[in-house]
């Protein structure tokens, strides 16, 4: 499986571009009328993402109990206490803001599409990839904004939960369910124009994150920054990322772990969904104009996953039969 630099992930750097040469239209007060916009959008992804999760076929993977406990301690324990050591650790040498992106990148639930992808690209237990990549999503809608209610409340940082959790339950926890419910009538329509309703969710991703770096252009967030937040975040996902990695290889192979299942712990534990990611972001940080800086860390993060996710399970896959 080798990774591409596909149309979704042109047009996150086109929807970037566009956001700093014009991002009247998707800042507070622009005629796209991004107050309302993203909250549609955000419902159409969590609806979409409902009517895709088939809660049937996760009973196969069931069973495998230490590699569900290893993938959702990795997801949701390991990866913000790891995240925490690494803010402690920098210090002041990265602003606020990317500190906050950082730590709300390690507090995202795992992907649910590339996971699963790469755990059949490499000959893994499916099953148990795709039970965690499911069950992750969902405790994710309740983890994500109590891990960032902790931390932002740690820093300083007044961060009133409730109006959030409201929020999510609305525009994501609702439609994820209506999603879910709306399967035994809708799942064969979906499964005929799977192509076009990728097409509408990353399209809706895209006018988020549009949105996002617009409001932050517009408020003059990057005035103070320019490239070396690109650099910094590029370290900063990339230690991360391989940290991870070998964390979950190690640990996995100590519990005395099939191949197969560690293959799925890897993908499973190693990953942080975009797609979830920036909807939530929009729920959780409302109109702080920070929003494109803290989005920056799982932007570079979700490629970065998949390239080096891509030669992980070509690498797999071409082992030796037994």
């Amino acid at each position: 499986m080798k990774f591409k630099f596909d149309w979704f992930m042109k047009g996150m750097v086109i929807s970037v571009l566009i956001a700093f040469l014009w991002p009247q239209p998707g800042a507070q007060g622009g005629f796209l009328h991004p107050e309302l916009l993203n909250k549609l959008g955000i419902a159409i992804v969590f609806f979409l993402n409902g009517m895709s999760l088939s809660l049937a076929s996760m009973h196969n993977g069931v069973l495998r109990w230490k590699a569900h406990l290893l993938i959702q301690c990795a997801t949701f324990v390991f990866f913000p206490i790891i995240g925490w050591v690494l803010l402690k650790l920098t210090g002041g040498l990265i602003s606020h803001d990317l500190q906050t992106g950082f730590f709300y990148l390690c507090a995202l639930p795992s992907t649910v599409s590339s996971s699963v992808a790469l755990t059949v690209a490499a000959h893994g237990n499916v099953p148990v990839a795709v039970f965690n990549a499911t069950l992750s999503s969902l405790i994710g809608v309740v983890l994500t904004p109590m891990w960032m209610a902790w931390v932002l409340g740690h820093s300083g940082n007044h961060f009133d939960v409730a109006p959030v959790i409201i929020d999510l339950i609305i525009w994501v926890v609702l439609p994820l369910v209506a999603g879910l419910c709306a399967r035994p009538w809708l799942a064969e329509w979906a499964a005929r124009n799977k192509k076009s309703i990728h097409i509408v969710d990353r399209m809706t991703i895209l006018m988020l994150v549009y949105t996002s770096f617009a409001d932050s252009v517009q408020q003059g967030i990057w005035s103070n920054h320019g490239p070396l937040v690109v650099v910094e975040t590029l370290i900063g996902s990339a230690v991360l990322f391989f940290l991870v990695l070998g964390l979950m290889r190690w640990t996995s192979q100590a519990l005395g772990m099939p191949l197969e299942d560690c293959i799925a712990v890897v993908f499973c534990g190693s990953k942080k969904t975009l797609a979830s990611g920036v909807p939530m972001a929009h729920l959780i940080f409302g109109t702080n104009p920070a929003l494109g800086m803290i989005l920056m860390p799982i932007m570079i993060y979700h490629p970065l996953q998949l390239a080096f996710g891509g030669m992980l399970a070509q690498h797999w896959a071409n082992r030796e039969p037994h």
